[in-house]
């Protein structure tokens, strides 16, 4: 099966092979998702087959109405519907309770909530209204892989698995929406994104930040916090923010191999890197870094000889938070200390 390209004017066409239980993929302002209809589980099956995700990962529902949601949320709290009234369309997904039975196990990955997005990207929401039913999306990458931003990135993953791709061009934030989890007591962040948690409370109030790891036996209530994530086949070390670039430098010189150095444009104009180290930048500041994260790692991920990334940190506050999260699960954790 050759997986085919839909412009934004072939969206009927793309909405046909949704509603016949295919797969498409679609563009958001953070990457781009791997849509299925939510409604039918044999379509739901066919996402985690082709991307290789574990069955007890859920998976977000992509609406394109606030009526959408009511029609499978056991109800919507106060607290909800004034984040949806700030920040949808947009990258903010809320986790609600829902009605018994009105999702399939195979989306709610068995939970009794789950996650609703309103992306901010016009040809999905068309995409989804002319289908008449949600869509669930996953990032549409190979599991653990860094999460596509272009439809030239699904096509790499996805093609022949997958029915198509409605291409819509870059994307524009870069990562993943933030997750908030709202079916508890306490409102808690459970995946950081571009809708930071200063944002959110300054509609709602005091919000938690989850710092727990899932346990191998539990069931993650969001994509990212139990599996392997964003990780290219070199692996990645993260430079702290105090780190002296020269000093790195150093250490790459001395390397038999190819070094990857994921950096901002001032450092790479300010530090004298030797001819084994293959530059790629990440702009000027945290929104530009955010945006080429994955962009830079896929780079990377194309050029089998290198086989270290060395990538530059931020301090992890604002949208400072989503890409260190992001970054970290790319690296594993790991820190370079000059014994890498």
């Amino acid at each position: 099966m050759e997986t085919k390209i839909f412009s934004t004017n072939e969206i009927k066409e793309a909405a046909e092979a949704i509603n016949a239980g295919k797969l498409v993929a679609f563009p958001t302002e953070t990457v781009y998702g791997l849509g299925a209809d939510a409604t039918n589980e044999t379509a739901v099956k066919q996402v985690y087959a082709a991307k290789g995700r574990p069955s007890d990962n859920p998976l977000i529902v992509h609406v394109s109405s606030v009526t959408m949601v009511e029609q499978y949320a056991a109800e919507i709290p106060d607290q909800a519907r004034a984040l949806m009234a700030k920040f949808w369309p947009g990258s903010l997904t809320i986790i609600l309770k829902i009605k018994p039975g009105s999702l399939s196990k195979t989306v709610t990955g068995g939970l009794t909530t789950a996650a609703f997005r309103f992306p901010a990207c016009q040809p999905t929401l068309d995409l989804i209204s002319t289908a008449g039913v949600p869509l669930v999306g996953p990032s549409a990458n190979t599991s653990g892989k860094p999460s596509p931003t272009t439809a030239q990135h699904v096509y790499h993953d996805l093609n022949g698995k997958i029915a198509g791709i409605l291409d819509n061009g870059p994307t524009k934030v870069g990562v993943e929406s933030t997750v908030l989890d709202l079916s508890t007591d306490q409102p808690v962040i459970l995946r950081p994104g571009a809708v930071t948690k200063a944002d959110i409370e300054a509609v709602i109030g005091s919000i938690e930040l989850n710092h727990r790891k899932v346990k191998a036996n539990e069931i993650p209530k969001a994509p990212g916090m139990k599996y392997k994530h964003y990780a290219p086949n070199a692996q990645v070390y993260v430079v702290d923010p105090a780190t002296d670039w020269q000093m790195v430098s150093e250490w790459v010189a001395k390397q038999p191999e190819q070094v990857g150095i994921m950096a901002k444009n001032s450092t790479l104009k300010t530090t004298k890197f030797p001819a084994n180290a293959v530059l790629f930048s990440i702009g000027d500041d945290i929104k530009s870094a955010t945006h080429l994260l994955f962009d830079g790692l896929r780079e990377f991920d194309n050029q089998p000889a290198i086989k270290i990334i060395l990538a530059q940190g931020f301090v992890a506050t604002g949208l400072g938070a989503a890409y260190m999260n992001r970054l970290n699960k790319s690296a594993g954790g790991c820190h370079f200390d000059f014994k890498a």
